[in-house]
């Protein structure tokens, strides 16, 4: 193949041009518009969550679930050390310790099995992350955080449209956090959302997310004039950024099984090279449904690896990998530690290389990258 096959294409819906047009129209592009509001009602609708809130980016979700947890200096809060790094980010900003807990093998989620020996006097929060959006076990993290009153703030940043038990991610927590950014499913450049469960939640998101005012209050005719009233920040989107998104959301099935046909088409062309012990391919567990975020396969190591990315680079794929462990980095271990033995983490995060996913990648291309993984492993 002779043109370039990316790793990565941001969607993009043809309606998206009209609707920031109609933005501009309406002389409304800042944020809080209609197309923010028609994203928030969107979400709700699909999710059941109480309230959603777009926002800037999913890390300014996860900080704004860190504010409304009231997470402080010294607070410590697990989490796994295979993620992005917004998801301690937002927690250190607070003064909170990022404690650490080995992942799982098979779905490189958070081990739910150890969450509970890492739990202190001082554990405020769990922030369970679902990988590649596959949801983590959160019957047993429900139930922990249930008996150590803890906060369940849920990074679903791969996990719109992915469920758990007929729940959706994000919604299962006390706060879940989406991401919008250009790599997820659906994308308005920059961007994120916070879900939150619980009602009595919904007024302090609101004050805080808009500069600590009583805006919304006003906006919705409930109040005369809004003022000052707590501390916070501006997490609001553009209303552009939120109009090119909702073209997506309307076709949000349409997108979903096109990336579920090109994961089914990958696994389906790659499972004999698993069979014959060459590499391994995720796994969905029982009661997940997951959302095609990526395809992955794991090599036998760092070195294969390696080679095996530069082998696809040569024929024109361009396959990745991610996520240096938290706790090895250098703020990882001035702000954060290692709970328990590091098993996994570390040796599944150097195995692990990415595969071109998006909407309108093409089977054809899929079959492609597939001959050529075929082709390096014979």
């Amino acid at each position: 193949m002779n043109k370039m096959i990316n790793f990565n294409v941001p969607p993009y819906v043809e309606k998206s041009m009209q609707y920031i047009r109609e933005c501009i129209d309406m002389q409304k592009i800042c944020g809080d518009g209609a197309y923010t509001k028609k994203c928030n009602e969107w979400i709700e609708e699909r999710t059941g969550t109480a309230k959603c809130l777009l926002t800037t980016s999913c890390t300014h979700a996860t900080e704004l679930a860190a504010l409304l947890a009231d997470i402080g200096p010294g607070d410590e809060v697990i989490m796994p050390a295979y993620t992005f790094v917004s998801t301690a980010d937002a927690f250190v900003l607070r003064g909170a310790v990022p404690v650490f807990v080995d992942i799982r093998p098979d779905t490189m989620n958070l081990d739910e099995k150890l969450i509970e020996d890492a739990v202190t006097e001082k554990t405020k929060a769990i922030v369970p992350v679902h990988y590649a959006g596959v949801a983590c076990e959160m019957d047993t993290i429900m139930d922990i955080a249930d008996r150590h009153g803890l906060v369940v703030i849920e990074d679903a940043a791969q996990g719109i449209m992915s469920s758990y038990k007929g729940k959706a991610l994000g919604t299962i927590g006390d706060y879940g956090c989406y991401s919008f950014h250009e790599t997820k499913n659906y994308s308005m450049g920059e961007g994120g959302a916070l879900l939150i469960r619980d009602q009595k939640n919904v007024e302090n998101a609101e004050i805080i997310r808009e500069k600590g005012t009583n805006r919304s209050k006003f906006f919705r005719g409930q109040i005369d004039k809004y003022t000052w009233v707590n501390f916070g920040s501006s997490y609001l989107p553009s209303d552009l950024n939120a109009a090119y998104l909702y073209a997506q959301l309307e076709i949000a099935d349409e997108i979903n099984q096109d990336r579920l046909a090109l994961w089914n088409r990958y696994y389906e062309r790659l499972k004999p090279l698993e069979d014959a012990g060459k590499l391994e391919l995720p796994v969905i567990p029982d009661g997940c449904v997951h959302n095609a975020h990526m395809f992955y396969v794991k090599t036998k190591d760092i070195q294969e690896r390696t080679a095996f990315i530069a082998y696809l680079k040569s024929h024109n794929i361009l396959s990745v990998f991610h996520y240096i462990p938290l706790h090895t980095a250098p703020a990882g271990k001035r702000f954060g530690r290692f709970h328990g033995e590091d098993r996994y983490t570390t040796r599944e995060s150097e195995r692990l290389a990415r595969l071109p996913m998006y909407y309108r990648l093409t089977q054809s291309e899929v079959d492609y990258i597939c001959d050529k993984i075929v082709e390096f492993y014979s």
